[in-house]
């Protein structure tokens, strides 16, 4: 990230905006008559106050640069807003960090820096890319102990043999909004004290949009991951149905 960059980023931030109050599906029992319904997963650890979003299984890696935008440092909690849809079942429509209390007033999405800002265009996304059915929040300081443990491991698979016994088991302890191969954890990497919440991802692989929130001080009260607009899947879904 350069000098010029963050010009630019001062210039379009105000167009890579969330078109969503993505709060707001975390505190309505319904949505356009969906019926809403938040669970909370435990804490994230943010040592350092930077965040990485990413795929778990396909791009989490020491090379990968976190978001720009630091956080406060720590460990927060973690909620997810599950969207029940007579069409698609329980899904994961966003997942938020919470650092504060105060109501998001705007939703700036989140970037590393290094994106091409050059006529971007409102509704326009950079995202991150899910190619495995998950997403997960870290910190870049607790990255190299995932590798190291992955590497001491060293399995053939790592889904198939680490991960899916423990997604397993999430969903046999607490069964609500998961199917029975488990939907979520929140992995305390062993031989540490960190933890990183790992999720389905929405509608499975594609490219989900992050944000921070902020309130109407200018300070940011959250990290959201935004995996299904609502209002847009219900209109795709009609849209179908027409045809």
């Amino acid at each position: 990230m350069n000098e010029s960059w963050m010009k630019k980023w001062e210039e379009v931030k105000d167009i890579l905006t969330s078109p969503v109050d993505i709060e707001a599906y975390f505190t309505s029992s319904e949505i356009l008559d969906q019926k809403m319904e938040v669970m909370a997963i435990g804490n994230v650890s943010l040592p350092s106050g930077k965040v990485i979003v990413r795929d778990p299984l396909v791009y989490l890696n020491r090379d990968e640069k976190p978001y720009f935008t630091e956080v406060p440092k720590g460990n927060f909690p973690v909620t997810i807003a599950v969207v029940k849809m007579e069409e698609w079942g329980d899904r994961y429509a966003a997942v938020k960090v919470e650092f504060t209390k105060e109501k998001p007033v705007i939703y700036r999405e989140a970037l590393i820096g290094i994106e091409e800002l050059e006529g971007v265009q409102k509704d326009d996304i950079f995202g991150f890319a899910v190619d495995a059915g998950l997403g997960c929040i870290t910190d870049p300081e607790v990255v190299p102990y995932v590798d190291k443990f992955i590497e001491e491991l060293d399995v053939e698979n790592i889904y198939d043999d680490y991960f899916a016994e423990l997604f397993a088991k999430s969903y046999h302890e607490d069964p609500r909004n998961q199917r029975d191969l488990g939907d979520w954890i929140n992995w305390n990497i062993p031989g540490t004290d960190y933890h990183i919440p790992m999720f389905a991802s929405g509608f499975g692989d594609g490219l989900y949009p992050v944000y921070f929130g902020y309130d109407a001080q200018g300070k940011i009260s959250g990290v959201y991951i935004h995996f299904i607009d609502i209002e847009m899947a219900l209109s795709e879904e009609g849209d179908e149905d027409d045809v």
